[in-house]
């Protein structure tokens, strides 16, 4: 299992596009990847999950990764919250 923490920089948070761009992403890796955000927990590759979470700019969350990938899975996600979604 690989976890990081990251915030969040585009102003909107995950509303819908950044989300799936979000997902899309996810779903490149075999891994099991979950987002966690205070004390809930999401599958990374759930729309609605994602969406649950009420994810605003500045907030930190962790991505989680379990599987063959994981390292990889997080660095790649952590590099497209970071990317501020080309927003």
């Amino acid at each position: 299992m690989f976890v990081k923490e990251v915030e969040v920089k585009n102003q909107v948070g995950l509303h819908a596009r950044p989300a799936t761009f979000f997902i899309q992403k996810a779903n490149e890796f075999k891994s099991s990847i979950w987002v966690e955000k205070e004390e809930r927990r999401v599958n990374a590759k759930s729309l609605l999950g994602i969406l649950s979470l009420g994810i605003v700019g500045g907030t930190v969350i962790k991505i989680i990764a379990d599987g063959d990938d994981e390292t990889a899975a997080v660095e790649s996600l952590i590099s497209l919250v970071d990317s501020g979604f080309s927003e």
